[in-house]
């Protein structure tokens, strides 16, 4: 099934500039941070319609596209970054709350993506579970490369 038109709702988003630079950074094999997001996406709306689950659709995309929203190369982390896994959750969630103003699910929910490697960082929405649940599925078919980048 294709999201497409759903997920271009979210234009502003996708055409920002910043959201953009996402496409210089590779998240993991050789798909960029940008295609990732989008993947996320997919894989997540995929999710909740094979469950039928009840939940802010909305939201979900907004939080999936925007939950790797840093601007460096994850693999040379910048000095006095900390481990990227443990940090970048925190610089995803302040980026989107600066640059397209989110709401308090939408940062809870990019805040909370990399449980349970950030143990304290539980996800609290429906939404939230099912990015962490997208998010690993699609950087383990990215890294064994088996989409299509």
């Amino acid at each position: 099934m294709s999201y497409d038109k759903e997920i271009n709702k979210h234009g502003n988003i996708l055409n920002n500039s910043k959201f953009k630079i996402l496409k210089e950074f590779i998240a993991h094999g050789k798909t960029s941070t940008f295609k990732h997001s989008i993947n996320v996406v997919k894989c997540g709306l995929g999710i909740i319609d094979k469950f039928n689950l009840k939940v802010n659709r909305d939201e979900f995309i907004k939080s999936a596209l925007l939950h790797d929203l840093y601007f460096y190369d994850w693999h040379k982390t910048p000095k006095g970054k900390g481990l990227h896994g443990f940090t970048h959750a925190k610089d995803a969630a302040e980026n989107a709350k600066k640059i397209f103003n989110i709401n308090d699910n939408e940062y809870s929910n990019i805040l909370s993506h990399m449980w349970p490697l950030n143990i304290t960082k539980i996800p609290k929405t429906k939404e939230g579970v099912i990015i962490c649940i997208a998010d690993k599925i699609c950087s383990i078919k990215e890294t064994l490369r088996i989409v299509n980048n």
